[in-house]
C-alpha cells in the first residue's frame, strides 16, 4: 500500500515538474515573440515572426501576428504612397500657380499706373491685396512639400541666435507696428550659439512671429535664455486650449487666421525637429507660449 502511495506520489511531482516547465517554456517563447514583434514594428522589414515553441497554440499565436503584420505592412505602404503623391501633387500646383500670379502681379502694378477712376483704383487695391494673399498661401505649400520632402537639414554653420533674433524682429517692425504690438525683448548680453541652417532658422523665427500677429491680444514677450531655449509669449484670447494644441497639425487653421493655410508652425515644426531641436506649446490662462529649443553641438553628439 506504501509503495503505491509512493509511486503515486511520485508520479504526480513529476507531472507537475513537466507541466511548470511547459509553462516556463511557453513564458520564455511569449516573450521572444513580444520581443520580435516590437521589434518588427520599429523598423522597416519584411521578416515575420518566428517561434523556437513546438506548441501548436503558440505557432498559431504567431501565424496570427504575422498576419496582423502583413496587413500593416500593406496599409503603411499604401500611406507612404498616398503622402508621396499628395506631396508631389502640392509641389506641382503650389509650383504652377507661381507663374500665373507673378503675370497677374505684373499688370496689376501696370494698371496702378494707368489713370483710372476712384472706385476702380478702390477694386484695384482689393485685387492686389487678395492676390498677395494668394501668392503667401501658394509660397507656404511649395515651402511645406519641400521641406518635407528634405532628409536634412541643409548646411549647418555657427549662428548666433541672439543675432538672427533680432534681425527677425527687425524685419517683422512694420507688421508688429501696423497691428499695435510691441514687443518685450529679453536677450543675454552674450552670443548664443548653435549650429543651425540659417534659411531654416530665419523661416522658424518668422513663422512664430507671424504666428503672434494672427493671435496675439496686442502684446508679446520673447525670451531668450542662455540655454538655448526661446520662449514666445503673448495673450490670445481668440483660441482654445484645444485649437492651440493643434497649431502645429499641417493644413489646420481657426477662424481667426482666414488668410493661412496652417502650414506656418508645421513648417517650423519640421525644419526644428530636422536641426534636432524642438518645439511645443502651451495656452495657460490666456496666455499663449511657444517653446523653442536647440542644444548645444555637446548635447547633440
Amino acid at each position: 500500500m506504501e509503495t503505491g502511495v509512493w509511486i503515486l506520489t511520485g508520479a504526480l511531482v513529476l507531472l507537475a515538474g513537466l507541466l511548470l516547465l511547459k509553462v516556463h517554456l511557453l513564458h520564455k517563447a511569449a516573450e521572444e515573440m513580444k520581443e520580435v514583434f516590437l521589434d518588427r514594428l520599429r523598423t522597416d522589414s519584411n521578416i515575420l515572426v518566428d517561434t523556437s515553441s513546438g506548441d501548436p497554440f503558440m505557432r498559431s499565436l504567431a501565424a496570427g501576428i504575422n498576419t496582423g503584420l502583413r496587413r500593416l505592412r500593406r496599409e503603411r505602404h499604401r500611406y507612404r504612397q498616398g503622402d508621396l503623391e499628395l506631396k508631389d501633387a502640392v509641389t506641382n500646383i503650389s509650383h504652377d500657380l507661381r507663374t500665373p500670379l507673378t503675370a497677374i502681379c505684373g499688370y496689376l502694378d501696370l494698371l496702378k499706373k494707368e489713370q483710372v477712376s476712384e472706385p476702380a483704383r478702390h477694386y484695384l487695391e482689393i485685387i492686389e491685396e487678395r492676390t498677395n494673399v494668394l501668392k503667401q498661401l501658394t509660397e507656404e505649400l511649395f515651402c511645406y512639400s519641400v521641406t518635407m520632402s528634405s532628409n536634412g537639414s541643409g548646411d549647418l554653420e555657427e549662428l548666433s541666435l541672439n543675432r538672427i533674433l533680432e534681425d527677425s524682429l527687425s524685419a517683422y517692425y512694420a507688421v508688429l507696428k501696423g497691428c499695435r504690438i510691441v514687443p518685450e525683448v529679453s536677450i543675454p548680453d552674450t552670443d548664443v550659439c548653435r549650429r543651425l541652417n540659417r534659411s531654416a532658422l530665419i523661416r522658424i523665427f518668422a513663422n512664430i512671429l507671424s504666428n503672434a500677429v494672427k493671435y496675439s491680444d496686442g502684446d508679446l514677450r520673447i525670451t531668450l535664455l542662455d540655454t538655448g531655449k526661446l520662449i514666445f509669449q503673448n495673450h490670445a484670447s481668440s483660441l482654445t486650449e484645444i485649437e492651440a494644441g493643434r497649431l502645429f497639425d499641417r493644413y489646420y487653421t481657426v477662424e481667426t487666421a482666414w488668410k493661412s493655410t496652417g502650414l506656418g508652425l508645421s513648417i517650423s515644426k519640421l525644419l526644428t525637429e530636422q536641426m534636432g531641436g524642438t518645439i511645443d506649446c502651451t495656452l495657460e490662462e490666456g496666455i499663449l507660449a511657444i517653446f523653442l529649443q536647440f542644444p548645444d553641438t555637446d548635447e547633440k553628439q
